[in-house]
């Protein structure tokens, strides 16, 4: 208990930004995705360097973090979880797995997700059975649903974009513009190693694809191919 109220004083300790402004890319307001979460202004950078003075933190603390209100709390936790499961034996990967699995409902903003579900979740079922994403694509709480499609960038950067490609489809009828954002940077990001395989997709199905998402796939083309496939989407 000591160590997390050490480790709370700390994150005070360090703020630089105004709250207004740390909240500045979340949707805060009443009914907003991020309206439950605080934020006192501590920079990523700062958070991260402060997680690497407590790379032994227990799972104890580190679920009490979670289960903060303030947002640089819990991801000061994942930044914590995601180092030791780096470093971790076979045997306590899987426990650490297991416990992000548990606590998913604190993983509830999309920096929490995008710092720590390629890391944990891609990571423990790169080489095993990847049903479980299905599951999380196919969940009513969108944060699980953004979990799926993110724990994919780990395959993408072992040159594996098969995953990406499934969770895509499964998710190119979500209507929450969080999920077309993070499906159209994974998008692009297997196209940059292979844009054969995203063209092919989506010649496929980017008439279907909301216009976020479709943006988002097609950032790095040439400026005419974008052109054409955006068209295509004008053009329904």
């Amino acid at each position: 208990m000591n160590t997390v109220k050490d480790i709370q004083l700390l994150l005070q300790q360090s703020v630089t930004i105004p709250k207004e402004k740390a909240a500045y890319f979340f949707k805060t307001g009443i009914g907003d995705y991020a309206e439950s979460d605080q934020f006192i202004g501590v920079t990523v950078p700062t958070i991260r360097a402060i997680a690497k003075k407590f790379p032994a933190l227990s799972l104890e603390s580190i679920q009490m973090l979670l289960e903060s209100p303030i947002n640089e709390e819990r991801l000061l936790a994942l930044c914590i979880l995601t180092d030791q499961y780096k470093k971790a034996d076979a045997q306590i990967k899987e426990q650490l797995y297991q416990f992000y699995l548990h606590n998913m409902r604190h993983v509830n903003n999309w920096n929490l997700v995008d710092a720590s579900a390629h890391l944990i979740i891609g990571a423990h079922i790169f080489k095993s059975n990847r049903s479980s994403l299905i599951q999380l694509a196919q969940s009513k709480t969108m944060w699980e649903r953004r979990i799926a499609i993110v724990a994919t960038w780990y395959f993408i950067r072992n040159n594996d974009l098969t995953s990406t490609f499934t969770i895509a489809l499964l998710l190119i009828n979500d209507t929450h513009d969080l999920i077309h954002k993070a499906v159209g940077w994974m998008l692009r990001e297997a196209g940059k190693r292979d844009q054969n395989a995203l063209v092919t997709f989506l010649d496929l199905h980017a008439s279907s694809m909301p216009r976020t998402m479709l943006r988002y796939a097609i950032e790095k083309f040439p400026e005419d191919i974008r052109k054409n496939y955006l068209m295509r989407k004008n053009n329904l």
